[in-house]
């Protein structure tokens, strides 16, 4: 999601979680992916009390991680339009992953401002270090928050905490904690370098798939296909003109992206309301490696081969249908014609080799339609959804998926392109 712009004010006035004085910083920096903080000190005496990190929402909630120089972590949710009653302590249940609940208590310590410690040497704190996706449900709200950069944030305000235990604030400098990149799938978007053109910082054409989600013109495709993108998008729809699509947002944690055309298409594709299952058949629509192979788009079949993904990431279905470079954004598509996932990735095979000496056959990845939900909404973007269909032959449903599949190509710079991998 497009994430709103950070207020310093917040952190400057934020309540220190071990007692009431009011907390003067930051000192120092930690900045990790959309978390910015530092260092903190007691206002009354000066002394070093916690380092903390903020992240703001599109849902307006401000989320933060605080560690106390004891080494002790807060979580907090600030929203500006909450009333709460001070010390009046509720329930909230936490989800890592789409595993069970774990039930914690917040503690409002204003009207807009929730703490909720979580315990030494519990479980909590490894899920929440080690999860992709946490989830917030309590008074009947839910609310959703991408933890992909916690793996850094929770090492560097560790860090934070012992530089300024041992050298104090004054000195103060940038405390995140680099951490090594890991081998990941590889994105499937296509990258088709102009004829003739040298191998520098030269535009190339850059490719991948994408499918009309809503009656209004949108188009649901990939972040990384439109990522450095610097020329028009041009969407094109089998058998007619090409049209001109204009970015409307983009969440590049989900890699997904939203897109519109100037005026509605015919077809829409609709999403299964209902869960797709280990063992299920599905069908990738896309147009891999546009201009080398067919012009025209591709289909392929196989099966759901797990509900999570790399490193069981619970937002990607493992499929076993075929997917190559210019399938990305595409639809995954059930039996019965319903979108069930966007095809993202397949496995880096030059990578896991290298990381495991043996060669990987036929690992891709598609994004689950819950994180495509929540995506859209979040856009506030109309779309369809319906059950389950009847099994259909797969020429049939190739046939309907040409209505609302679509070539999507721009102009990109080539340095922007290597810097995404493919």
């Amino acid at each position: 999601m497009k994430i709103r712009g950070f207020c310093f004010g917040l952190l400057v006035s934020i309540i220190m979680v071990a007692g009431d004085a009011q907390a003067r910083g930051p000192y120092g920096s930690v900045r990790v992916g959309n978390w910015t903080g530092g260092a903190y000190t007691n206002d009354k005496d000066g002394s070093f009390s916690h380092c903390a990190a903020v992240a703001p929402y599109q849902s307006g909630i401000n989320f933060l991680v605080s560690v106390s120089a004891d080494f002790n972590w807060t979580l907090g949710f600030n929203h500006a339009n909450w009333q709460l009653t001070p010390g009046q302590a509720f329930s909230i249940a936490l989800t890592f992953d789409g595993q069970p609940a774990i039930n914690v208590q917040g503690t409002p310590l204003d009207a807009r401002f929730v703490v909720v410690p979580m315990p030494a040497n519990s479980s909590l704190i490894a899920q929440f270090r080690k999860a992709k996706v946490m989830t917030a449900c309590t008074q009947s709200q839910l609310f959703q928050f991408n933890l992909t950069q916690t793996g850094q944030l929770m090492p560097s305000l560790a860090n934070c905490v012992a530089e300024a235990k041992k050298n104090g604030v004054t000195h103060a400098g940038e405390f995140a904690v680099a951490m090594p990149k890991p081998a990941s799938a590889k994105p499937v978007a296509a990258t088709t370098p102009e004829p003739g053109s040298p191998k520098s910082a030269k535009p190339i054409t850059q490719s991948g798939t994408g499918f009309v989600i809503s009656s209004n013109g949108h188009v649901v495709t990939n972040q990384h296909v439109v990522a450095g993108c610097v020329g028009d998008i041009q969407g094109n729809l089998s058998g007619e003109a090409p049209v001109k699509l204009r970015l409307v947002s983009s969440d590049e944690t989900n890699d997904l992206a939203l897109l519109q055309a100037p005026s509605p298409f015919k077809e829409v594709a609709t999403i299964r309301d209902k869960a797709i299952k280990t063992g299920d058949s599905v069908i990738a629509i896309g147009y891999p490696f546009h201009g080398l192979l067919t012009s025209d788009f591709t289909v392929t079949a196989g099966i759901v081969s797990s509900l999570s993904g790399l490193l069981n990431d619970t937002r990607f279905l493992q499929i076993s249908a075929a997917v190559q470079p210019g399938n990305s954004g595409g639809p995954l598509l059930d039996s019965g014609g319903e979108v069930v996932g966007v095809v993202a990735a397949k496995l880096n095979a030059l990578k896991f080799v290298k990381a495991t000496g043996t060669i990987p056959e036929n690992i891709n990845f598609a994004i689950k339609t819950g994180a495509l939900r929540d995506f859209l909404d979040n856009s506030v973007v109309s779309y369809q959804i319906a059950d389950a269909k009847s099994d259909q032959k797969t020429a049939d449903i190739a046939r309907n998926a040409r209505t609302f599949t679509l070539l999507i190509s721009c102009t990109a710079n080539d340095q922007a392109v290597s810097s995404k991998g493919n």
